[in-house]
């Protein structure tokens, strides 16, 4: 993918068309996402995103983990244990120390979309966006904010 601006809306609409594409069953990481829309090593942008999902998006965000198969977001489901009942209804099986058993359910969509599969739906997704209401927070000055984030605010010398 080439090098191109942040575009918090575009970032915004391909985070959720990725969510999206993940299949039932399977679980995508925050890492694996930000890759995908041609953002390694952003993480925790994707985290900020998936923090504000309207309810009229229907992202699947319970198929979304950190990097180990652990429910980070579980809480945005008012208790981990809603998120976990989510992905067990899908057939997601969990070790015994509460994690996603990755090795079956893992989704990556640089490995698992064919590159033609990936651009259309990383092209459509601003279409798909298109009707839904503002991100509740400043995205922009939220990740800023975010001490240990890549668009944090640092002194000037």
């Amino acid at each position: 993918m080439s090098e191109r601006p942040f575009d918090v809306q575009r970032a915004r609409a391909e985070v959720f068309a990725l969510v999206r594409a993940c299949p039932v069953g399977r679980v995508t990481t925050y890492g694996w996402l930000a890759a995908g829309i041609g953002m390694p090593g952003h993480a925790r942008l994707v985290g900020w995103i998936m923090n504000g999902i309207p309810a009229e998006a229907r992202v699947p965000a319970h198929r979304v983990v950190n990097r180990a198969g652990v429910l980070t977001g579980a809480w945005a489901f008012g208790h981990p244990e809603t998120m976990a009942g989510l992905l067990r209804a899908e057939g997601v099986a969990f070790d015994e120390k509460g994690r996603v058993v990755m090795k079956h359910h893992a989704w990556d969509p640089l490995a698992d979309l064919d590159p033609g599969e990936l651009t259309r739906i990383l092209s459509d997704a601003l279409n798909d966006v298109a009707d839904l209401p503002a991100p509740a927070d400043d995205l922009p000055a939220a990740l800023r904010r975010d001490l240990s984030g890549p668009f944090r605010l640092r002194p000037s010398s």
